[in-house]
């Protein structure tokens, strides 16, 4: 994934920037950067932030950058921000998107513009300098922003930075969120609403799907306006937005609560554990929630250690990431001995770290383990933004499953299916995830349920990942 952060202020902005960048730390753990303009002109920092937190590697950097202007980034893929020359002049660029047509748009910039791009050590462009050759074709920022926003397959946020200001352009269908605050003499922009509150900033307006404003200390000006078909990512409420964070005026936290209380309607009488639990942390809120709708107290069996380990998704190797996740999570004996426990995580991916979980929970003396994942089975891979490392639908457990069910050529009418919590299919495919991963009882929060716990219209939220709805 990845979140930005950009300040347009009367007084130098480093430092606001450098708190609001970290407080986008927990959607990203590969690379995080700092940009500003000022006096002296632009200025950038680029850390790798894989094996220590972005305060700690920009540290220095506040101290010895000035600028009114910034932007920053947390990324989990290519460096940024992008410092570019360009016949447009000089500015600094940073993205949140994903880009299913890059192969065809790099072939075009190589054959319309016989362009060049610095060559990363994997063997690609970055993402972000495509899309800065990209805007550059067009004979102004503000057209070359239009021309991405048409043109890229997927979605595709951004900030530009400028010696006059910042452009901040929300994705064509708003499957990200991009949010403006202020306080006086100043403005910032952010993925996170919660990353400027602790700064002094209140909320100032939230920008529709395609709209770009062009922020300065003294204004925020819309010069492109939004658009009202959205297609807002559901899987913000459910797993990567911060709890503290609201989307489309939906807090997070308050969401997940409701969400497990729905998961508590939907069970009624039908199971009877000691104690609920969520896995820490997205699962939490939504355990909260079932407790409190159920009546069943709510307990920690386990904990997560965090001052060391870090997050489970960061090492690229799938063993790695399982150990790490195992090593995180110590077990309350006297929780969990000879207890019956219903357990929420947010999703239920690959299966692999639930189920060594589930046997560490058995194996530390529990009875029965129930698990009510906080979202509907996902059996389609996202194709609009970079939320999972699966290179696969196959590693999703739904479509391993259904692949031993009715081979490796299921065609879509059957597939729709599965996707279905009223068909039998669906109610096979569950039992079947269930035995394999040993749980006492599995239920899923339904497709209708997820959409009543966020509660804006349905046509304006993604649902793709659930069920293969664009």
């Amino acid at each position: 994934m990845g979140g930005f952060f950009g300040v347009a202020s009367k007084e130098d902005c480093v430092l606001e920037l450098f708190y609001g960048v970290d407080y986008h730390s927990h959607l990203g753990t590969r690379r995080g950067g700092m940009a500003t303009y000022g006096e002296e002109g632009f200025n950038r920092a680029i850390h790798n932030i894989q094996n220590s937190p972005f305060r700690t590697k920009f540290d220095r950097d506040v101290g010895e950058m000035k600028g009114n202007l910034g932007i920053g980034c947390i990324s989990d893929f290519e460096p940024q921000p992008l410092l570019i020359c360009s016949k447009l002049g000089s500015f600094a660029i940073t993205t949140v998107g994903k880009v299913n047509n890059y192969d065809k748009l790099l072939s075009q910039l190589y054959y319309r513009a016989h362009s060049h791009f610095q060559e990363m050590t994997n063997g690609q462009v970055n993402v972000t300098e495509l899309i800065a050759a990209l805007i550059c074709e067009k004979e102004t920022i503000v057209e070359g922003i239009q021309y991405v926003q048409e043109i890229v397959d997927g979605s595709m946020t951004l900030l530009v930075l400028t010696k006059d200001g910042i452009y901040a352009a929300r994705d064509r269908y708003g499957r990200t969120p991009l949010v403006v605050g202020r306080k006086d003499g100043a403005f910032c922009v952010s993925f996170e609403s919660h990353a400027y509150i602790n700064l002094g900033y209140t909320d100032y307006k939230e920008l529709g799907p395609s709209e770009i404003a062009f922020i300065t200390p003294e204004e925020v000006k819309t010069v492109s306006p939004a658009r009202d078909e959205m297609r807002i990512c559901s899987f913000l409420w459910v797993y990567y937005g911060y709890p503290t964070s609201s989307y489309e005026g939906v807090n997070v936290e308050e969401m997940r609560y409701k969400c497990g209380s729905m998961l508590a309607k939907r069970d009624g009488d039908s199971v009877h554990p000691d104690i609920v639990a969520g896995v820490p942390d997205s699962g939490i809120a939504h355990a909260i929630g079932y407790a409190n709708e159920s009546g069943i107290p709510y307990a920690r069996p386990f904990i997560k250690y965090t001052p060391t380990w870090p997050r489970s998704f960061m090492p690229t190797n799938q063993s790695q990431r399982n150990l790490i996740a195992r090593m995180k999570l110590i077990p309350v004996q006297a929780l969990i001995e000879n207890k019956k426990l219903l357990l929420i995580d947010d999703s239920i991916v690959r299966g692999t770290q639930l189920r060594e979980t589930t046997e560490f929970l058995y194996n530390s003396g529990a009875k029965e383990v129930h698990v009510r994942p906080a979202c509907p089975p996902l059996l389609y891979g996202c194709k609009y933004l970079n939320f999972s490392r699966s290179k696969s639908e196959m590693e999703l457990i739904t479509r391993r499953t259904i692949k031993e069910r009715e081979g490796d050529n299921c065609p879509q009418e059957v597939l729709n299916e599965y996707a279905d919590p009223c068909s039998c299919k669906y109610a096979q495919m569950i039992e079947d995830i269930r035995k394999q991963q040993n749980f006492t009882t599995l239920r899923y929060h339904r497709l209708d349920d997820l959409l009543a716990s966020i509660g804006i219209e349905p046509c304006k939220l993604c649902t793709y990942c659930f069920n293969g709805k664009e």
